[in-house]
């Protein structure tokens, strides 16, 4: 599904493999794919996924009112509802994931740059860019979770 809207698994792996550096400059680029698959693997992400692609593709299909098709094909400042639904995907995943959702829906970076840049020929991307920011920012959670310092886990 997100290979046929543009999105290749290596354009997540990217995005999380340059968040992450930083914090865990050794770890094997597989490390992100890894967690990425993990994400994608998730009913819930599937499920949210499965939505947001066919708003987006009913929009291009012009197959909603005219005004509902300006709001969500223009991604209008004031229409939410795909962060909404594109947060469910990091909420599962704890305040890491939820504030790496928060920083890769303004800076946009990567994919979900273009993707949110991509309105020819009546495209709508409105949904999917926030998908891909939250399967990235979950897989961030995921992966700061399961790879913490000895000196940051919980005391015995």
């Amino acid at each position: 599904m997100l290979e046929a809207r543009g999105v290749l698994l290596d354009d997540m792996v990217e995005i999380l493999d340059q968040l992450q550096r930083p914090y865990n400059p050794d770890m094997p680029r597989s490390l992100c794919e890894e967690h990425i698959l993990a994400v994608l693997r998730k009913q819930q992400t599937f499920h949210a996924l499965q939505l947001a692609i066919k708003i987006d593709t009913a929009v291009e299909a012009k197959e909603f009112n005219p005004q509902y098709n300006h709001i969500v094909g223009m991604d209008e400042g004031l229409f939410g509802v795909d962060e909404s639904i594109a947060t469910a995907v990091p909420l599962m995943y704890g305040t890491i994931a939820l504030t790496n959702f928060g920083y890769l829906d303004k800076a946009k970076i990567g994919i979900i740059e273009q993707l949110d840049s991509d309105h020819a020929d009546g495209k709508c991307n409105t949904f999917i860019d926030d998908m891909v920011c939250g399967i990235v920012a979950a897989a961030c959670g995921r992966l700061a979770h399961n790879h913490t310092p000895t000196y940051s886990k919980p005391l015995k």
